[in-house]
């Protein structure tokens, strides 16, 4: 049996990554991490996103598994950033984001890793992407590419990385999503789903809630315009 560990935040492109597994897979598991992140309402949708997109369809249901936050609220301090404190989000002298949390998506593979091979998975799922990003290193395909084969040798077993959205646009995110799921899958990710740096859930917009302020809103902002555009035409 087919089976994969989906890294699953509740942000846009995880939700369209556990729509895309269980297309795919015969068993599915989640993970996520609590590593002090200002925005830890995300940790709060996690359930109800899982819920709401397994019940889109009935082998969806049968094919979610168990799910895992793990505590990395160490990590998360030693790893300072715009995210884990309170900083300005701004762009640093090395030209990268001061939301940027140094090893954050190697640190997640490596722990997900071990959680997998616990579990019999030798596929990880994750939502990062190279075309809209905000400069992290760590979301190339370059990265993800070194990090898989340094898994499978530190685990001896073979281990594979989908990412499933890495050359897409958020505007293509959101169109695989109804590609998936239909206008119901887009509709749980607008409501459910949380993006916002700033952890802003009381503000509502056509996108989904945030602070439509931040790099993570306006960048999900963005794809919708771009989505709904091309779904006007």
């Amino acid at each position: 049996m087919s089976s994969a560990l989906v890294l699953f935040s509740a942000g846009q492109d995880s939700a369209t990554c556990l729509a895309w597994a269980l297309s795919r897979y015969n068993q599915v598991e989640t993970i996520g991490f609590a590593y002090g992140q200002r925005h830890a309402v995300e940790l709060l949708q996690r359930p109800i996103l899982r819920s709401k997109i397994a019940g889109l369809h009935p082998e969806w249901a049968s094919r979610l598994a168990s799910d895992r936050v793990v505590d990395l609220t160490g990590y998360g301090d030693l790893a300072e950033s715009a995210l884990t404190a309170d900083r300005a989000i701004e762009m640093t002298a090395n030209g990268l984001p001061s939301t940027f949390v140094p090893g954050r998506n190697l640190v997640f593979f490596s722990v997900a890793a071990a959680h997998a091979y616990r579990r019999g998975a030798s596929t990880l799922i994750g939502g990062m992407c190279e075309t809209d990003f905000s400069g992290y290193p760590d979301c190339r395909r370059d990265t993800i590419d070194a990090m898989e084969q340094a898994l499978s040798l530190g685990l001896a077993a073979p281990i594979k990385i989908e990412t499933p959205l890495m050359r897409l646009t958020k505007a293509r995110t959101w169109s695989l999503a109804e590609e998936l799921g239909g206008a119901a899958l887009v509709d749980m990710i607008v409501e459910h789903s949380h993006t916002c740096y700033e952890g802003e859930r009381s503000q509502r917009h056509d996108w989904g809630y945030g602070c439509a302020t931040c790099p993570a809103c306006e960048l999900r902002a963005k794809g919708w315009r771009e989505y709904a555009s091309t779904k006007a035409k």
